[in-house]
């Protein structure tokens, strides 16, 4: 039992790391309501400042999503550790709307640079035959990380001094034992290049996947716009709408949606990639029916019940979506096809939010709520229909 835990230790922080990074990402997420009170701002630039991130996040898939290939992980994931504790200082010294455009796009360039790069670390670390434990604990890390985030700032926020500052502190605190930590850990590039040989990544999508490409980046760019909904503005919906004005609530309402997503990532093994994308949008849709409900009676539980269910619905459509597109692409193309992937659902995360923020003016809260839901709704219905005709083959699982 002692050399079992001793081989999965290297691992096992290699995702502590991952998810105090990925924590730092939504750190925020309670918290915009006291900026909103603290510099004045509206609904729509708390949708601008959350939607910056994503574009971080995409310029850096683009550009350096191979890098750690090349250069090797430690390296990078020292400058993504670097760029977070960036980001939580320019919350810390946030004194207007420049200061968190700053930190969201920072914290961006981070989780660009971590997303890939960690998720090859963990399972590299992993002992011999442990992949699929490895690919547990970096699906837990990242999307626990997300979770524990906002719980963290809203728990903070709520009970403690110093609401806009102790959770970034307590953030940088934690990058800086992950540098410790890292600084510790092996490298697993055994021939690394210099950063000079790092090309941009084009996206590619090559004849045969095309197919399933259409349905599968339809379901994970609803996915991942559900979450930034969750993320942007549901805190201002529980505390104009429902009178919740706990952070704790707020930060835990959020978690829950990412918690849940964990789960659904971890389902499909069992589910199976063919009935993981057509489970993971019915999923979704029920998630957005109980959201609107959510909004038309302003009730608390059907948040709730709508992180819950449109979490998992979110885990299971995403990872089918990529395990789908990885089985159908080409080896020499997969690279630039999940890419493209991930750059389709993390646009997700901006346009549709920021449509959100826009509509808040004319149609308040709850009508721009709704028109989201409705659009979303069209989206995965459409991409379930297509599921149902022509399913995802087996080979995928």
């Amino acid at each position: 039992m002692d050399g079992d835990r001793k081989g999965w230790r290297p691992s096992s922080l290699g995702g502590a790391v991952f998810a105090v990074c990925m924590a730092g990402t939504t750190l925020p997420t309670p918290l915009y309501g006291l900026y909103q009170e603290k510099f004045g701002f509206s609904v729509l630039m708390v949708t601008v400042v959350y939607a910056v991130y994503a574009f971080g996040v995409i310029g850096v898939l683009l550009l350096a999503g191979n890098a750690s290939d090349s250069v090797g992980r430690r390296p990078v994931l020292l400058a993504g550790l670097g760029f977070a504790a960036a980001s939580a200082v320019c919350f810390l010294c946030a004194t207007g709307l420049g200061w968190l455009y700053a930190g969201r796009l920072l914290s961006g360039l981070s989780a660009g640079l971590f997303t890939g790069a960690a998720t090859a670390y963990v399972l590299e670390l992993a002992p011999p035959g442990g992949a699929s434990r490895a690919t547990f604990v970096a699906t837990a890390a990242n999307m626990g990380g997300l979770g524990c985030g906002p719980l963290l700032a809203g728990v903070l926020a709520q009970y403690a001094v110093l609401p806009l500052y102790l959770p970034f502190a307590v953030h940088l605190a934690l990058v800086a034992g992950s540098v410790a930590v890292l600084l510790r850990l092996p490298e697993t590039v055994r021939e690394r290049r210099p950063l000079s040989t790092v090309r941009p990544q084009r996206p590619g999508l090559p004849r045969q996947v095309r197919a399933v490409f259409g349905p599968a980046a339809t379901a994970s760019f609803v996915g991942f716009a559900l979450f930034g909904v969750f993320t942007s503005v549901s805190p201002a919906f529980l505390a104009q709408s429902l009178d919740v004005h706990d952070h704790a609530v707020s930060g835990l309402v959020v978690a829950l949606a990412f918690f849940a997503s964990t789960a659904g990532q971890l389902a499909v093994g069992r589910v199976g990639v063919g009935r993981s994308l057509p489970l993971g949008c019915a999923g979704l849709l029920a998630g957005l029916a109980l959201l609107a409900g959510a909004l038309r009676w302003d009730l608390l539980a059907l948040v709730v019940l709508s992180a819950l269910v449109g979490g998992g619905g979110q885990g299971l459509a995403f990872r089918g979506a990529l395990s789908a597109v990885a089985a159908a692409s080409p080896a020499d193309r997969r690279a630039a096809v999940i890419s493209t992937l991930f750059v389709v659902a993390y646009a997700g995360i901006s346009v549709p939010v920021i449509g959100v923020g826009v509509l808040v003016g004319p149609l308040g809260l709850e009508g721009a709520g709704l028109v989201f839901i409705a659009c979303m709704a069209v989206l995965v219905s459409s991409a379930a229909l297509y599921l149902l005709r022509r399913p995802v083959r087996a080979a995928g699982t």
